[in-house]
């Protein structure tokens, strides 16, 4: 590991020397990132194969098919993004200029997780890169093939005082917070989220949190039931359930709950065929203690199907248990795995209350024909970002903002909302020197009443 102060003060004095600042040296690095990415495909491929089994193809559209579409989104528009914005003059400050220009925070510390290692460890460095930053990277010790190939590919391709992968565990991350970054980025769960969030305010370090929580889905009795199993069975089961915004559990109207079950079962076997262990394309379970605890959750309610186990090759087939409550541990925490609870209900006044208890989910999904009832529910429930008929699909639109509220994070980033992440407000206002009004200046007594009249 190397030494973090030095690594640190390398860096700081590399930003102060303003060579990140311009135009032409950023875009240059975005498009050295992309070659990076291109030039490694293979090991890529590999080093995610290894870590968490995915396939070739589940790899490119949840990993380095956003990062390429992130990429070429920030070089279309990054000219555009880094001008000056003039914005209006109120009466008051009559023969003024006023802007608003982008200043990069400095050297950022990005903090990524497992779950998709490469992406979420590269997405937030991207608008970090786009703004004029520095960049520490810290990926997931337990991703281990990904963050060895990151640390290796990184350091072929930048150099250290300008952007550095430091591997380790808990005892590096804590030795990161402990120094003075002049921004944190980290994703992961909202119990270390508050541990970040706490060690940044010793040096008053502005954070983006990207959290998670139980991000529920509405299936009401108009919806398209075959077309919602579909998109539900996808969006629950990529990457084994391991995903910040997979679909937690299920309410589903009563009157279309068996329609629903058969064919989210359906699209399972279609997905995963008949013996998702078997299937060599199945995602598995990160490590043994996730495999435990997802293990455990199998005990509560009904099975309805799936239930199968493979403890060597730690995979879990995907599965929908019914009976469930409130109580129930499965219930209590956010699940990240391919375990799908389904409830029942009959109108959507009697869901509100409980989906209010569960403390601001980054996503919500709602299935069915009626604005109104959408509207409803948005009103209502508190959440990060969603879709309507469809899951997981908003966080990949560059021009929509991804992030939580609440328990669920602070803070955005994808598109401009990563570079603006990245990039600290600097309001400038330019006077003019042909005009000096006489009315802001104390020692005449008409003068509170002409402002007066202006201000009120």
């Amino acid at each position: 590991m190397p030494n973090i102060a030095t690594v640190l003060d390398e860096q700081r004095h590399y930003y102060k020397s303003n060579e990140t600042r311009s135009y032409c040296f950023r875009t240059k690095q975005l498009k050295q990132l992309k070659q990076m990415l291109k030039t490694n495909e293979s090991q890529i491929y590999k080093a995610l194969k290894q870590d968490l089994n995915k396939s070739k193809h589940e790899t490119l559209t949840t990993e380095l098919g956003l990062l390429y579409m992130e990429i070429d989104f920030a070089l279309k528009h990054l000219k555009q993004w880094m001008q000056p914005k003039r914005v209006k003059t109120p009466v008051t400050h009559k023969g003024s200029k006023n802007y608003i220009y982008q200043e990069p925070y400095g050297v950022a510390l990005i903090i990524a997780p497992w779950n998709y290692p490469l992406q979420l460890s590269l997405a937030p460095m991207i608008g970090a890169m786009a703004a004029g930053n520095c960049v520490v990277l810290k990926p997931s010790e337990y991703a281990k093939a990904t963050s060895q190939l990151l640390a290796h590919i990184v350091a072929k391709t930048f150099p250290s005082y300008y952007i550095t992968v430091v591997e380790g565990g808990k005892n590096v991350s804590q030795a990161l917070l402990a120094k003075p970054f002049d921004y944190i980025f980290f994703t992961g769960s909202t119990k270390v989220g508050k541990i970040v969030m706490e060690a940044a305010s010793q040096f008053l370090t502005p954070v983006t949190l990207e959290l998670g929580g139980k991000s529920p889905v509405i299936v009401d009795h108009d919806a398209n039931i075959q077309l919602a199993a579909k998109r539900i069975a996808w969006g629950k089961f990529t990457n084994a359930g391991q995903t910040c915004v997979a679909p937690d559990f299920v309410y589903v109207h009563e009157q279309v709950k068996k329609k629903f079950i058969k064919h989210i079962h359906k699209y399972v076997k279609q997905f995963y065929g008949k013996k998702p262990l078997n299937n060599t394309s199945y995602v598995k379970i990160i490590n043994h203690k996730h495999f435990q605890r997802l293990h455990a959750f199998l005990k509560n309610g009904t099975i309805t199907f799936g239930g199968g186990v493979d403890e060597e090759s730690l995979k879990i087939e995907p599965t929908l248990i019914e009976g469930i409550t409130w109580d129930d541990p499965v219930m209590q925490d956010e699940i990240f795995g391919p375990i799908l609870p389904v409830l029942p209900f009959s109108s959507l006044g009697e869901i509100i209350e409980p989906l209010r208890t569960i403390n601001s989910p980054l996503a919500l999904y709602y299935f069915g024909k009626s604005d109104r009832a959408f509207t409803y529910i948005n009103k209502h429930i508190p959440f990060g970002g969603g879709c309507i008929n469809d899951t997981l699909y908003h966080l990949a639109n560059p021009h929509l903002p991804f992030g939580g509220v609440g328990a669920s994070g602070m803070g955005s980033y994808h598109g401009i909302y990563s570079f603006k992440t990245f990039s600290h407000e600097k309001a400038i206002l330019k006077q003019t020197n042909a005009i000096d009004f006489p009315f802001r200046y104390p020692g005449k007594k008409w003068t509170h009443k002409l402002v007066k009249k202006i201000m009120k």
